[in-house]
């Protein structure tokens, strides 16, 4: 079966496993396969700059084995300095090598705060970039870090956005500071769900996520991003895998 993020009946539970080395990013993954991961997460903006050859990259992906692999090359961290051009080339090598769904921020060549461009030739660039990681038989995800907390409205807007540029799975992440912001987002999640027709994955940051990063895949999330431990890259509003395996079995998502 080819491996694949789409039409999972479970909101699919996604280790990320962030390392400097590819050492580190191999004992995350063994650790969160061994706690039931169902998909892992590589963030290569995290992997030091020597260790982005051909060789190590497809042997990440290799190392998967069964399970599918969502892949993020943001423009911050060890990328800083990179234009977007460049980042999209990696990108798509990194997605010939073996990665299974491919995330392309809403701002990819023409960055702004909430990472949606209204820019039309950059927009086109990605139109073009999603039909070509298409062509490979790639999926796709666009996101857009809002982060900060928004209405129904225009959360409805970016998702349909990502959705006409081509994305196979619309991600955007805002905010709750405070606990009727987290119950709006819990919501909003369920209004995603009614209204959307490509799979979404709706978060939340802030000081108040944690209800809504847990049970948003079973409110209509394709996925649940889970970290083994909390070390020091691990992203703290991401929940730990072994308490969310337990949490989906008792509310059966």
């Amino acid at each position: 079966m080819a491996k694949s993020f789409l039409n999972s009946e479970k909101s699919l539970l996604t280790a990320m496993v962030q390392g400097e080395t590819p050492e580190r990013i191999k004992y995350l993954m063994d650790k969160c396969r061994e706690e039931g991961a169902e998909a892992f997460g590589m963030q290569f903006e995290r992997l030091l700059p020597e260790y982005k050859t051909k060789e190590i990259i497809e042997d990440l992906f290799a190392y998967a084995g069964e399970l599918p692999v969502y892949f993020t090359n943001y423009r911050y961290l060890k990328n800083e300095g990179k234009s977007d051009d460049t980042l999209a080339e990696e990108i798509v090598e990194y997605a010939n090598l073996g990665g299974t769904l491919c995330d392309i921020t809403g701002d990819l060549f023409d960055k702004t705060d909430d990472q949606v461009t209204t820019n039309e030739e950059a927009i086109k660039k990605q139109m073009e970039l999603i039909d070509k990681l298409h062509g490979m038989g790639k999926e796709v995800l666009m996101s857009s870090h809002v982060l900060k907390f928004t209405d129904e409205k225009r959360v409805l807007e970016i998702a349909m956005e990502h959705k006409r540029r081509g994305a196979d799975i619309s991600k955007i992440v805002v905010s709750a500071s405070n606990m009727k912001e987290q119950i709006e987002n819990l919501r909003i999640t369920a209004v995603l769900k009614e209204k959307m027709d490509i799979p979404f994955l709706f978060l939340s940051g802030g000081e108040c996520r944690r209800i809504s990063r847990r049970l948003g895949g079973a409110l209509g999330n394709c996925m649940t991003l889970t970290v083994h431990e909390y070390d020091e890259l691990a992203t703290p509003a991401q929940p730990l895998l072994s308490d969310m395996k337990i949490i989906r079995e008792l509310i059966k998502a």
